[in-house]
């Protein structure tokens, strides 16, 4: 019982100290700033104006209203919660963009501008913005998160903001959610071409000769989808779960409608060809490079055929190639244009495409800007300028990892590109895949292969068959010298400057490798040639293993068990070496840098990771020098199976070739 004094008059209260204390502990349970504090004799201190709005926020929903004092001051005056419902929008397309406008009705006295709000936001304590009268606006959390994805994909322009056609799609939400919406036929046609895209139930060519896994059958309706609704796509998926086939599929349904480009690495352009042959014989495929008046070749083209195209020739043609409005264009290792500074970039952003696919296993390898570039290229304007995409994303991202920018950057990517990992698909793969790499020597290169080639069949012209296998011997040494050749010139002229392009391919290869973390085995049967290896990793400061035959048995020991337990990203092995008898599952990627006479011996090579106690698929390169000695043994590898019984006893070359075979492979 307590005595009160009111109006100058006491008053004796009786006052219920349970009831009060469990009507005390249900206000701190319904609200989260109270019990996230905690208390002291029910006493707390807030720390900062946000926390304090928000308290006033939970204060003004309780249930049963609750008398709130104000000692000192002006007391806070908070709106109830803004929410999307009560947005007036207004959308027109102007040339490439959505322009947004729209008010915001807060109450029945007050309305607030759309882009001021925005504006406000900016600087605002979380969800409450500060208005001119001193009250706070206080926003729903959903509400604060779209407008902020607003701006942060929009540009604030006279009357409103202004939306990249195809961004619109990260503030879709906001837009349906609007308590009022008005909009031209262009956001009623953008929206239908969505919703039928998405309906959209495509189906495999008749004509594809290939059984698509189920991932790569997703792949295409994906991208199948992406096409009919005019949008561009980067296909992302990791090394070896089969882009190429994906995009061939794509291809072949859309050849019907125009001519189709595809822009690739001089190593991989007669792959594509290759590959299109094996895959859509119904295309006709054409080489730019073997054109003999390209200018004809690029304007004949027509419906159902494929345009083969290096970035290197593409800045020699690119007038040319820049008049052709192409049904499909494909970027393959489209990491080749993530520099938009350089002339490469320039040269594809004016190329013309109807459908535009990028296709890299690292859509970013240093900095965010190359994804920037590549996006520019297949859906531009999506990111916004190069300057705003700094300041937007890239900045806040990489300086400050501010969350926010980097879910904002996400949801605009997220509809239009696809990566999915081995460890993802892994239950749909099969072992092993197996890819062969042809590369196209320079100029310079070729030139000094050729040149060997030509001395080796002069010499082995001169020698009359003999008794003992004497000009076999010969002409094996021919081959020899010529399969070091395709390896690196330097393996037969020490002196030389020539670079050796089967080693940058390598090299290229062994950063993809990395930058997704995997580890690779490598095989060569020259101990040279992984000396010259050896060096340009030094060079690198990329770790690894090595074992040759010249390694002790102790330390071969002790190198296989320091790879297994995580011991360098690449472990070079001498073919005969390291062919069979080791365990070396921790690789998930062999690279066979000069093919052997038998896939026999490779398969055993390769089995040093793909093996018992392997729980990821496999993935074996071979890097083949196009027209070449090697090319050669490859075909020796389809058509002369029968090498493997004497291969796997020991002997280097079947009995079974006979001296005319074997001068074949020298002849041109």
């Amino acid at each position: 019982s307590v005595l009160h004094l009111l109006a100058g008059q006491q008053h004796r209260v009786k006052r219920d100290l349970v009831k009060e204390r469990r009507e005390a502990s249900r206000i701190v349970t319904t609200c989260p700033t109270l019990n996230r504090l905690g208390e002291n004799g029910h006493e707390w201190l807030i720390p900062d104006l946000e926390a304090s709005l928000e308290l006033l926020l939970e204060l003004q929903a309780l249930p049963h209203p609750i008398r709130i004092e104000w000692p000192e001051g002006e007391r806070f005056r908070l709106s109830k919660s803004v929410s999307s419902s009560q947005l007036s929008l207004k959308l027109n397309r102007v040339r490439d963009w959505f322009h947004l406008e729209g008010t915001v009705q807060v109450d029945e006295n007050l309305v607030i501008d759309m882009q001021e709000l925005i504006e406000r936001l900016e600087s605002a304590k979380g969800r409450f913005i500060p208005l001119a009268d001193g009250r706070f606006l206080a926003l729903t959390r959903q509400f604060q998160k779209q407008l902020e994805r607003l701006r942060m994909v929009s540009e604030a322009d006279s009357k409103g903001r202004r939306v990249p056609l195809l961004g619109s799609l990260a503030v879709r939400d906001v837009v349906e959610e609007a308590g009022t919406l008005q909009t031209d036929r262009h956001w009623k046609e953008f929206s239908a071409r969505l919703k039928a895209s998405g309906e959209l139930q495509p189906t495999l060519p008749s004509t594809l000769q290939a059984e698509l896994r189920d991932y790569q059958v997703d792949g295409f309706n994906w991208l199948s989808r992406l096409a009919s609704w005019g949008a561009g796509a980067c296909l992302s998926d990791d090394m070896g779960l089969g882009k190429t086939v994906q995009a061939i599929a794509v291809l072949l349904e859309q050849g019907k409608l125009g001519p189709m480009l595809v822009i690739a690495p001089t190593s991989v352009c007669h792959n594509w060809e290759a590959e299109i042959d094996r895959f859509a014989p119904t295309l006709r495929v054409h080489s730019l490079s073997s054109a003999g008046d390209r200018t004809a070749m690029i304007t004949g083209i027509g419906s159902m055929e494929v345009l083969i195209c290096s970035y290197g020739l593409l800045h020699q043609e690119i007038d040319q190639l820049a008049k052709i409005n192409w049904q499909m264009m494909v970027l393959d290792e489209a990491q080749a244009i993530k520099n938009a500074g350089t002339q490469r970039f320039k040269a594809v952003q004016r190329l013309q495409a109807n459908f535009r696919l990028a296709m890299t296993g690292t859509p970013i390898e240093n900095y965010l800007e190359e994804l920037w570039s590549q996006f520019a290229i297949i859906n531009p304007g999506l990111l916004g300028s190069r300057d705003a995409f700094q300041r937007r994303f890239a900045g806040p991202i990489e300086r400050n990892r501010n969350d926010g920018a980097l879910q904002t950057l996400r949801m605009l990517i997220r509809p239009f590109i696809l990566r999915r990992t081995k460890s993802a698909v892994l239950a749909e793969l099969p072992p092993r895949t197996e890819l062969t790499l042809e590369i196209e020597l320079p100029e310079e290169e070729r030139a000094f292969y050729e040149a060997l080639r030509r001395k080796a069949i002069e010499s082995l012209t001169q020698l009359e068959t003999g008794e003992g296998g004497q000009r076999r011997i010969h002409i094996l040494a021919e081959i020899t010298r010529l399969r070091r050749c395709c390896c690196h010139p330097a393996l037969i002229t020490p002196e030389t400057h020539l670079p050796g392009a089967k080693l940058d391919t390598f090299l290229e290869l062994v950063d993809e490798l990395i930058c997704n973390h995997h580890k690779a085995l490598v095989f060569s049967q020259f101990v040279g040639q992984l000396e010259r290896v050896k060096k340009a990793l030094d060079a690198k400061k990329i770790h690894y293993q090595y074992l040759d035959g010249s390694t002790p048995a102790k330390d071969r020991e002790k190198r296989v068990t320091a790879f297994q337990n995580g011991d360098g990203d690449l472990f070079l092995i001498s073919l005969k070496a390291g062919g069979t008898g080791l365990n070396l599952t921790a690789a998930d990627y062999v690279i066979h840098l000069d093919p052997w006479w038998n896939p026999a011996v490779e398969d055993q090579a390769s089995d040093r990771a793909h093996r018992i106690g392997q729980h990821r698929p496999v993935t074996v390169y071979r890097l083949i020098v196009r027209d070449s000695i090697e090319q050669k043994i490859l075909q020796l590898h389809r058509h002369k199976r029968d090498l493997a019984s004497d291969l796997l006893e020991g002997a280097e070359i079947s009995g079974r070739l006979s001296e005319e075979d074997l001068l074949d492979l020298i002849r041109g």
